[in-house]
């Protein structure tokens, strides 16, 4: 199996009532987190990003890019997924603005539930950091034009 690129992407999909998606991993349980994955070969993080949304959700739509990145360590229980040199990924920040909530289709390899919470609780709940600020930095800007027709 080939080593994953330490390039990744993380998407935080919020409503405009500002209710962040999170997702509980099928391989730890107590893990919740937005919606994240790694680059392929020659991809770029929007399509990345774009892909990830789609594999993981279900969904398709615009995506903002952040222009934020983070660089952290490689936590134990992912290190033998890369390179044994390498030690850190750089992760890529999006955020996609939905007017409501939308029906959800899990990849069930990935996540097994997912929850709707206000921007504050989905910040607690995630458990990387690196989701938790971007869910607070970025959960409430670009928010698409609501239709009352």
């Amino acid at each position: 199996m080939p080593y994953k690129r330490p390039v990744s992407v993380l998407v935080v999909i919020y409503t405009a009532a500002a209710e962040v998606l999170l997702m509980q991993r099928c391989d730890v349980a107590t893990f919740w987190q937005s919606v994240t994955g790694s680059l392929r070969d020659n991809e770029t993080p929007l399509e990345a990003a774009k892909r990830e949304v789609w594999e993981e959700t279900g969904l398709v739509g615009d995506l903002h890019d952040c222009q934020y990145q983070n660089r952290f360590k490689i936590v134990p229980p992912w290190r033998a997924r890369y390179a044994p040199d390498v030690t850190h990924n750089t992760e890529h920040v999006f955020s996609m603005a939905l007017p409501t909530r939308l029906p959800i289709k899990l990849n069930p390899r990935e996540h097994s539930h997912y929850c709707w919470l206000p921007r504050v609780e989905a910040a607690k709940m995630a458990t990387s950091y690196t989701n938790r600020d971007a869910i607070l930095k970025f959960a409430f800007l670009k928010l698409p034009p609501i239709s009352l027709v």
